[in-house]
């Protein structure tokens, strides 16, 4: 499947699980597309939010993942995630004035769609603690121990997509 397969799929799905107020638009592509728009809201989040330094937010993964960013109706970046090619989903971060309101399920079941159709088996994430009911609601288990990461504790989770349609 070439990638504006991939990308028309993903933006099909993204369509069909609006936001409560379906006022929530998402786009599909690489860094270079959405590099402005993902920093904007990580580094609201991760840097601003959650005291993470700026170098360890960017990394060499995004030049290569795949993007979703999801937008309000006026253009403004409220959310983002990013699905690399080892199947590892991360960089999920929405805006604290738009959480609630189903953005990051929408960003994830996208990049879920991406990694379906891409062949991806199975899908891993490491999860902060205070996200793993939000994940879970998603499909993804917990595995393994706590960890820390950034400062801040994760656990890694899983979701199979063998079975799955």
């Amino acid at each position: 499947m070439s990638g504006s397969d991939t990308k028309q799929r993903a933006e099909a799905v993204a369509a069909a699980f609006p936001a409560e107020k379906s006022e929530v638009s998402v786009r599909v592509g690489d860094w270079k597309q959405l590099c402005a728009y993902a920093m904007a809201v990580r580094y609201a989040v991760f840097v601003k939010e959650q005291g993470i330094p700026a170098q360890l937010e960017m990394d060499e993964h995004d030049a290569s993942a795949v993007h979703a960013v999801a937008f309000d109706l006026c253009g403004v970046p409220l959310g983002t995630g990013r699905l690399l090619a080892d199947a590892h989903i991360g960089r999920m971060a929405v805006l604290r004035r738009a959480r609630g309101q189903g953005i990051g399920a929408i960003i994830l079941r996208t990049l879920v769609v991406i990694a379906k159709a891409r062949g991806m088996q199975e899908l891993r994430l490491h999860a902060q603690l205070g996200a793993l009911g939000f994940y879970e609601r998603q499909g993804f288990i917990a595995i393994g121990p706590e960890y820390e990461e950034a400062g801040i504790l994760h656990r890694t989770m899983v979701r199979s997509l063998g079975s799955e349609r």
